[in-house]
């Protein structure tokens, strides 16, 4: 048999940690099995459903790198095929039509909460309605099974028993024929031949009507695996201010694709005490029936931890990939300067995201307007100006502009006014960073190039003749 898994959003809103999480694991299983993955829109809520929403969605699972095998499949798309099957199974009787009205359902709710029972429609039109009212346009309902006991294997969970007489026969179609969320979920699940069901386990309380439903049709239901929720780190439920946001916003914020998958992969998954996994490993070791039952809760500080861990050991082109767009924010073209690979690999062991690293290595492809004020009122005073010309001076005559000549000319400045490396090193930093804080001098103006460095350099000089008294 053939592994089908699928995502199948609501597009609502942005795709978010959660519903990342769980298409992770969807697309995990697939490919660990040779499988399948399907991503499916679920749109029928038509007054929430918006474009903008479906293109997030998208746009999301591109950034991720969750490439599906069919899809999207839109359930607005679907209408027809889905009255069919109203049809088919009105005919055969396991659905029917009711003409109760929304006032009657309230009353009867009330009646019932107020005797302390659960809420259920009493199945007044289960066996039929003598003279249909002509003014009271149905809706139609499922005819559950009131006998018996529907038991669901959760891959995760375990076995989890419902009676069928706890569930009502729940709306398959609304009064103006459009059809449901577990009606439709149940006759995409049966057309598209999904064998495995991977989401959250607030989804639980549907899987037994879905899998009546799914009988009556004569179709065997998939295996079911429902994930616990994602809680804040104070073990409240995930919301924004604990990370509960878009998943490009993490984009957006300068983390790694991959260092989000990682991450998302070990909220309720382990393989022993193992933090990092390549892809490789995910689809060899994964296993969704080892996702812990109990909720994991959100640490943003390990994400953190892990995007630098990412940004230290991934291919400087691979990272280039993403950090480009960072630097496209910030209006910069790197073409215009060093190699971008090459100022990854200066900056990546100081940085802990991309944004961070767009704007430290900024200075490399445009000028800086101005000097850090602490940094220059530090570093650049007076003193420094014989050491600057003197850098200066030498640099001009450089013929191999090298890491390893530059530091020979930075170390016989030093030697030369008696100064400790750290006397030159940072008024040179900051003369030609803009601030105290860089990768190694001699590589910093390896990648700067000869012109801006002398340029940059007798900016300083200027900047420190300019405050010094008359």
């Amino acid at each position: 048999m053939t592994i089908r898994t699928r995502f199948a959003p609501s597009p609502t809103g942005y795709l978010h940690i959660g519903g990342a999480r769980t298409a992770l694991f969807s697309w995990l299983h697939a490919r660990k099995h040779g499988g399948i993955f399907i991503l499916r829109i679920e749109d029928t809520d038509l007054e929430r459903s918006t474009a903008e929403s479906v293109d997030a969605i998208l746009q999301g699972m591109t950034w991720l790198g969750l490439e599906y095998d069919e899809g999207p499949f839109f359930q607005t798309h679907r209408f027809p095929r889905y009255q069919e099957v109203i049809d088919r199974m009105l005919n055969e009787g396991t659905a029917y039509h009711c003409y109760c009205t929304r006032e009657r359902l309230e009353a009867l709710r009330n009646e019932q909460m107020a005797r302390k029972e659960k809420p259920r429609y009493d199945g007044k039109c289960r066996h039929g309605v003598a003279n249909p009212p002509s003014d009271i346009p149905p809706v139609v309902r499922f005819r559950n099974p009131q006998e018996g006991a529907v038991v669901v294997e959760d891959l995760i969970r375990g076995r989890v028993a419902f009676q069928n007489s706890e569930l009502d026969d729940l709306i398959i179609a609304r009064s103006d024929g459009t059809p449901t969320y577990n009606f439709t979920v149940v006759v995409d699940d049966m057309d598209m031949g999904v064998s495995h069901v991977i989401r959250g386990d607030d989804h639980l309380n549907n899987t037994p009507r879905q899998m009546n439903m799914l009988t009556a049709l004569g179709h065997a239901p998939p295996v079911y695996a429902h994930v616990p929720m994602i809680l804040g780190s104070d073990g409240s439920r995930l919301s924004k201010r604990h990370g509960a946001v878009s998943v490009m916003q993490y984009r957006d914020e300068g983390y790694l694709p991959e260092a989000l998958l990682n991450y998302l992969v070990r909220l309720g998954w382990s393989n022993g005490d193992q933090e990092v996994f390549t892809l490789d490993e995910l689809l060899q070791l994964f296993d969704v029936s080892k996702v812990h039952t109990s909720a994991a809760a959100f640490n943003p500080d390990k994400l953190l931890w892990l995007n630098q861990h990412y940004l230290k050991t991934s291919d400087p082109q691979h990272v280039a990939h993403h950090l480009s767009y960072h630097l496209g924010k910030l209006d910069i073209d790197p073409s215009s300067g060093p190699l971008l690979t090459d100022v990854i690999v200066a900056q990546r062991e100081r940085a802990k995201t991309l944004v961070e690293m767009a704007a430290a290595s900024a200075f490399f492809y445009r000028d800086f307007p101005a000097y850090e004020a602490k940094d220059a009122d530090s570093h650049l005073k007076p003193e420094a100006l014989a050491v600057l010309s003197d850098v200066r001076d030498r640099l001009s005559t450089l013929t191999d502009w090298s890491a390893e000549a530059i530091h020979a000319v930075v170390h016989a400045v030093a030697d030369g006014h008696g100064l400790k490396l750290g006397k030159i090193a940072q008024p040179l930093r900051v003369a030609v960073a803009g601030r105290a804080v860089s990768p190694p001098i001699d590589q910093t103006l390896v990648l700067l190039g000869r012109e801006k460095t002398l340029a940059r350099l007798e900016r300083a000089i200027e900047y420190i003749r300019s405050r010094m008294p008359a």
